[in-house]
């Protein structure tokens, strides 16, 4: 246990030393464009190493929930633990988010260290690890576009649209899903199948931010045909009159 402390220290001083050095090296931007960089940065290392976990190393997390830790997902969960807790003390500092993302962050680090204290069920934790960041690049993109005046293109229609699909399709039906799976086996512990009803229960409460969310651009999109197509039709008559 103790080299687990000091390995979530050095994990956590890794991603505030990389904040840090961002903030030197990228001086004339803002410390949240740093930190998102950062968000960025652990988005990916994270999909990398569950992917890997899941798909290449094993086990199966939908066959195989509780088992014991590995080596490889015990590495996984110290990185993304240090993260949460830089992120989580962050956003209190800043005061840049609301409940609901504080308590994504702080079930997130609970389950990590009960996890890690317990020994056991780290495969369903890089699964939710996964499909928790899976979305977490393009949030990111559609902020960076927001912040250099790229949103209103159709690239960062792409990204909406594409980071809607992807968050129904790994948060709400795969991650069903994985949760089915891990209450209906006898082996994970009940304080992890607690964990597991929590996370997906706030999945859906994003879900409910996500369909108001994905209503309004629905109706932006429709406003701004209606407006190309009186636009050609006024050019159109106007051409008739010459």
């Amino acid at each position: 246990m103790t080299v687990l402390v000091v390995c979530a220290l050095l994990c956590l001083s890794f991603w505030v030393s990389f904040y840090f050095i961002l903030c030197h090296v990228n001086g004339s931007r803002s410390y949240e464009w740093n930190c998102r960089l950062v968000t960025l940065a652990h988005g990916i290392v994270a999909i990398c190493i569950t992917a890997y976990i899941g798909y290449v190393d094993g086990p199966w997390p939908f066959t195989h929930p509780g088992t014991k830790n590995t080596p490889l997902q015990i590495s996984a969960m110290l990185v993304s633990l240090g993260y949460f807790i830089f992120d989580m003390a962050w956003c209190v500092y800043f005061r840049t988010e609301g409940a609901v993302m504080l308590a994504h962050h702080t079930m997130s680090i609970l389950g990590i260290l009960l996890t890690l204290w317990l020994g056991e069920s780290g495969i369903e934790s890089c699964a939710v690890l996964f499909g928790s960041e899976i979305t977490n690049p393009l949030l990111q993109a559609r902020w960076f576009l927001k912040q250099t005046g790229r949103y209103g293109t159709r690239l960062g229609d792409a990204v909406d649209v594409l980071f809607v699909l992807l968050f129904v399709l790994m948060r709400i039906f795969v991650g069903g899903t994985m949760l089915y799976c891990e209450l209906i086996s006898p082996r994970p512990r009940f304080f992890i199948k607690c964990g597991g009803v929590a996370m997906y229960a706030l999945s859906w409460v994003f879900m409910v931010d996500i369909v108001r969310f994905a209503r309004r651009k629905s109706k932006s999109w429709h406003k701004q045909q209606r407006r190309q197509l009186e636009t050609v039709a006024a050019n159109g008559l106007e051409g008739k009159k010459d």
